[in-house]
């Protein structure tokens, strides 16, 4: 399937979790400069399109990025064979070098697959 996009999605083995929100990590289904995706099992009907929430980001451990933070707009809400994902748009990154480092890195090791 090919995404009519600016900016491509990379898929990642990262995770993320929306403090006061979710428990458990959540599956980080891709990212890039300006959003990304999360892909959950739990029904998340406290998050609604157009806010804004602050995500965690788990980068995978191979890549030797630490945890940082995102602030994004949730933009769609889908569930998809007993699977929610959620589409957010970035809007800040208070750790935008660690941030840039695993687009980066998730780039690279996508153009190598």
């Amino acid at each position: 399937m090919h995404e009519n996009r600016i900016n491509p999605r990379y898929h990642t083995k990262g995770h993320a979790r929306i403090p006061g929100l979710t428990k458990d990590d959540l599956l980080l289904r891709n990212l890039s400069i300006t959003g990304c995706c999360l892909e959950c099992l739990e029904l998340m009907d406290k998050i609604k399109p157009s806010e804004i929430y602050q995500i965690e980001i788990k980068p995978e451990m191979a890549s030797h990025i630490g945890k940082f933070e995102l602030k994004a707009e949730c933009k769609w809400i889908r569930n998809k064979n007993h699977v929610n994902e959620i589409g957010f748009s970035v809007t800040d990154s208070p750790h935008g070098k660690c941030f840039q480092n695993y687009v980066d890195y998730i780039a690279y090791n996508h153009s190598e697959a």
